[in-house]
């Protein structure tokens, strides 16, 4: 204890005398994230997830961690609240550990705007840390229940930030409709309109309600949100998922045990799971930087699956759903294809945080294009294009295998696309006639041989024109 006291010391006195390391060397931004999260001891799941958020937290702008209420939690407790700190808490001991990662001595005066691969004080995570609403249901939105947390939210989508924040509902959201309410009774109509589109809304179920079979959707601060901004506010109504994270985190408890539970400080607060195994984790893979999707476009598979359009499971309101039909089929095939790499980048992280060494991801990068964003190109119809991923390195100088595939739910184009040599660092094929006007998305994975394998993500979109 004294020993990691000692060396954050050192950390923050440097940080005071230079910028030098203490960003990585990276232009890319993270995603801003603010979490509403139910955590109690008697749902662990909420505590499983706060553990994975800070391993990664070098990849998310957490700008809030706001303890509020639950399928499970009517009103919310203090000492329930203490679990979140108790992640932090852990969070800081293994942090040393956890920088040494990218090579960061330090961490900046001013964290308000931070690059992918920038790991975030202890200080600025608590001075985010806070409640919100403290009592479940839409009845309770109004003047008496403005908190910290709806302040929290509404300065958060006010700063002037292209990039939207993702408030990521891990329990109920009437925090978020508290602040909607509160910017509702404030200002115009337009700087309403100004306000909702800055958020992005990812919601596990709709827990702003009980659990118990029956209970009305009505009561809940959720479809008020759906059904009222429908049109200005984007809204992720998860029903897929989550519930495949829970059952296979059961089917596959073994792995965490060995691999996660007691690695590191972070590992020893890493509760066994009671129901299920981080059900609320989607929500953050959702928009996890990591070259697969964009995640402002839900209709792109990703690590959190995949959404589309349409009535929800309420009857009534219409979202971002995968609760049904094509949907959630799609969304749980994919998610069951990704889960091995998801738990592979989770227990090499936990690694870091035990030992402070351990395996880092590839790099991929597609026609000389270094990052993680879309590689986009126009191709005519019947012509020939070629996608090399040759360049490609690993920073531990691991050797790559390939693997490129068609992703034909994200695409407009519903032909065929054959891809030969699909296990090659370099693929050639011809775009398909007849496909003018329509779009094709292609997916390259590549993958490590480090312990365990991690792999790397581009989606490259073919635009066919005539």
């Amino acid at each position: 204890m004294i020993q990691v006291s000692l060396i954050l010391a050192v950390m923050q006195i440097a940080a005071c005398r230079t910028n030098d390391q203490m960003q990585p060397n990276s232009e890319v931004m993270k995603p801003r994230i603010v979490v509403l999260t139910d955590v109690s001891s008697w749902e662990t799941d909420d505590s499983e997830s706060l553990v994975r958020l800070m391993v990664h937290a070098d990849l998310f702008e957490i700008e809030g961690l706001i303890f509020t209420t639950g399928w499970s939690l009517e009103e919310t407790r203090d000492d329930f609240f203490q679990l979140i700190h108790d992640a932090i808490d852990a969070y800081e001991k293994d942090l040393p550990n956890l920088m040494k990662r990218s090579g960061q001595t330090g961490f900046l005066e001013d964290e308000s705007r931070q690059v992918i691969g920038y790991w975030p004080s202890p200080g600025y995570l608590r001075e985010r840390t806070m409640f919100g609403s403290k009592k479940r249901g839409m009845d309770q939105i109004g003047e008496v229940n403005v908190s910290d947390g709806s302040n929290l939210i509404t300065q958060q989508a006010d700063e002037k930030d292209d990039r939207p924040v993702w408030v990521q509902i891990w329990g109920g959201g009437n925090t978020l409709a508290q602040a909607i309410w509160q910017v509702k009774q404030e200002r115009t109509e337009a700087e309403l309109k100004t306000f909702l589109h800055q958020i992005r809304a990812y919601s596990i179920t709709d827990q702003d309600r009980s659990y118990e079979g029956g209970t009305p959707f009505e009561i809940s601060s959720h479809q008020w949100m759906r059904r009222e901004f429908e049109k200005d506010l984007v809204f992720l109504w998860d029903e897929c998922a989550w519930k495949l994270q829970n059952e296979t985190g059961r089917e596959n408890w073994d792995e965490y045990a060995l691999h996660i539970q007691d690695h590191g400080f972070l590992g020893k607060v890493y509760p066994k799971y009671k129901y299920g195994v981080e059900g609320d984790t989607p929500s953050f893979l959702h928009v996890m930087p990591n070259g697969l999707n964009d995640p402002l476009i839900p209709g792109q598979v990703g690590w959190a699956g995949y959404f589309e359009w349409g009535t929800g499971p309420d009857g009534v309101t219409s979202a971002y759903n995968n609760h049904e039909g094509k949907a959630f089929d799609t969304g749980s095939g994919y998610f069951r294809y990704f889960y091995p790499a998801i738990f592979n980048n989770f227990a090499a992280r936990m690694d870091w945080a035990h030992e402070g060494k351990g395996n880092r991801n590839p790099e991929v990068v597609i026609n000389g294009d270094p990052g993680i964003r879309p590689v986009e190109i126009e191709k005519e119809q019947g012509k020939k294009i070629t996608l090399d991923a040759s360049r490609s390195s690993d920073p531990d100088d691991d050797p790559l295998s390939f693997r490129w595939w068609v992703l034909p739910e994200a695409g407009t184009y519903d032909g065929d696309v054959a891809v030969p040599d699909a296990n090659s660092a370099r693929i050639s094929f011809a775009v398909p006639s007849g496909s003018a006007g329509k779009s094709i998305h292609v997916i390259c994975e590549v993958s490590d041989t480090g312990e365990p394998v991690l792999t790397g993500y581009r989606r490259i979109i073919i635009h066919s024109t005539e």
